[in-house]
C-alpha cells in the first residue's frame, strides 16, 4: 500500500521521509491515548474527547496535530500547568452568547462544550457565539467545525496560540499561528462538506516540530532562523521565526485571531499565550465559536442545492497546466480519512518509541501497530 502519509495537503515534508512506517488503527490509537491519559488522572469522558480528536487530526493526514501530542500533554500534567481533570464551566450571557471558562483544562474538553452551546443557541435563534478563556490546544480546528456540520450547522471557528510570527516589519515573535477554520453542511448530492482549516503562516508550527521529530529538513520559505536567515533546519527555525503567508496579509490574519481569541475573551494575548510544549506554565489559550443556521436566508433544501452547484462549479473548473484535479476545501483531508479508515495511521518508529515510553511511565500498554492491511483491519 502507498504511504498516505503523501496526501497531507501541502506538507512536502511527509512525503520525503525515508523511514518506514508502521501502522495503527484508528480503534488502537483512541484506545492507546484514552489509557494513558487514564493513567494521568483524566476522567474518561474527557480522555475519549481528546482521544477522538486528535485521532480525527491523524485520519485526516493532520499528523501534526495528532497523538504525536500525547508527550507534550503528559509533561504539562506532569508539572501541574494543565489540569487533566478540570471541567469547563458554560454561563450564558444573552440567548445567544455564552462563554466557557476551560479552568485551565484540556482545550478539547472546553471547545467541545463551547461549540455544543454554540449550536444549541443557533438552533433555537439562528446564530450562537461563544468565547473561551483559561484554555489550552484544543489540535486540530477542523474537528470544531465538523462536530457543528455533524448537527446541520455552519461554523466559525478561530483560536489564539503562543508567539510564533513577527508581525509584518518585526522581527520578534510576537504573534501566533492561530488557525482560522470554518464549515458548512454540503448539498445533498455532493455530501461534501465545506471545511476551511488554515494557519496564517506559511506551514503550521506542528509541521516543524514533525520535521524535527522525523529528522527531516524543511522548505527554505517556512522560516527564519535566530539570525534571522532562511533555514531548512527545524530545530533553528524553532529558536527563530515562522513567516506569515502573504506578508502582511497573514500578519494582519493573526492579529485578528488574537483580537477575537484573545482581548475579546479575556484570555491571554499580545505574546503572553504559553505554548503547548512549554511545561512551566498554564497556556491561557482562548477561543472564539459560531455557530450559524444554513437556513436563515433561504430554505435548507435551497442551501444544499447551492452547496451542491459550488461544489461542481470548483471541482469542474477548468485546470492550470499540469493539474490532475481540483478539490473543494477539506475534500483531500476527508479523501485521506477514507484511506486511513481503511489501512491504518502511518507512524514512523521514532514517534512509536516516543508515545510508548509514555505509556511505560504510567503503565499503560504500549500502542498495537502492524502492517497498513492489518492496521486497517484492526
Amino acid at each position: 500500500m502507498a504511504d498516505t502519509t503523501t496526501a497531507e495537503s501541502g506538507d512536502p515534508s511527509s512525503s520525503s521521509s525515508s523511514s518506514e512506517k508502521v501502522y495503527v488503527s484508528a480503534a488502537a490509537a483512541r484506545h492507546f491515548v484514552e489509557s494513558v491519559l487514564a493513567g494521568h488522572g483524566t476522567p474518561a469522558g474527557h480522555a475519549a474527547t481528546v482521544a477522538r480528536c486528535l485521532v480525527a487530526a491523524d485520519l485526516r493526514g493532520v499528523d501534526t496535530h495528532g497523538i504525536n501530542r500525547i508527550p507534550s500533554y503528559a509533561a504539562r500534567i506532569r508539572q501541574g500547568v494543565l489540569d487533566a481533570a478540570a471541567a469547563p464551566v458554560v454561563a450564558r450571557v444573552t440567548p445567544v452568547v455564552a462563554r466557557v471558562d476551560a479552568r485551565n483544562g484540556f482545550g478539547f474538553v472546553a471547545a467541545e462544550a463551547a461549540i455544543d452551546e454554540a449550536v444549541d443557541m443557533a438552533e433555537q435563534f439562528g446564530i450562537g457565539l461563544v468565547g473561551v478563556n483559561h484554555s489550552n490546544h484544543f489540535g486540530m480546528a477542523a474537528w470544531v467545525c465538523q462536530r457543528a456540520v455533524d448537527r446541520g450547522m455552519m461554523s466559525l471557528v478561530f483560536t489564539n496560540s503562543s508567539p510564533a510570527l513577527p508581525v509584518f516589519g518585526g522581527r520578534e515573535k510576537l504573534i501566533g499561528v492561530s488557525p482560522l477554520a470554518c464549515g458548512a453542511p454540503g448539498g445533498a448530492e455532493t455530501k461534501r462538506p465545506f471545511i476551511l482549516d488554515m494557519a496564517p503562516s506559511v506551514a503550521a508550527r506542528g509541521k516543524i516540530y514533525k520535521a524535527k521529530r522525523r529528522g527531516e529538513k524543511i522548505p527554505l520559505d517556512w522560516a527564519l532562523d535566530a539570525e534571522g536567515r532562511p533555514t531548512d533546519d527545524p530545530a533553528a527555525a524553532l529558536e527563530g521565526v515562522m513567516l506569515p503567508m502573504g506578508g502582511p496579509k497573514g500578519s494582519a490574519l493573526a492579529i485578528m485571531m488574537d483580537v477575537f481569541s484573545g482581548v475579546l475573551t479575556g484570555s491571554a494575548f499580545a505574546g503572553h499565550v504559553t505554548g503547548p510544549y512549554d511545561p512551566s506554565k498554564p497556556s491561557d489559550v482562548g477561543h472564539f465559536l459560531v455557530a450559524i443556521k444554513p437556513d436563515l436566508f433561504v430554505g435548507l433544501d435551497e442551501f444544499r442545492q447551492r452547496m451542491d452547484y459550488l461544489y461542481q462549479r470548483v471541482v469542474g473548473s477548468e485546470k492550470a497546466a499540469g493539474v490532475e484535479r481540483i478539490y473543494f476545501p477539506g475534500e483531500i483531508e476527508q479523501l485521506t480519512q477514507e484511506e486511513r479508515e481503511r489501512t491504518g495511521i502511518p507512524f514512523v518508529q521514532a514517534e512509536i518509541d516516543a508515545l510508548n515510553e509514555e505509556a511505560r511511565r504510567v503503565g499503560a500498554e504500549p500502542i498495537v501497530v502492524g502492517t497498513a492491511a492489518a492496521a486497517g483491519g484492526a
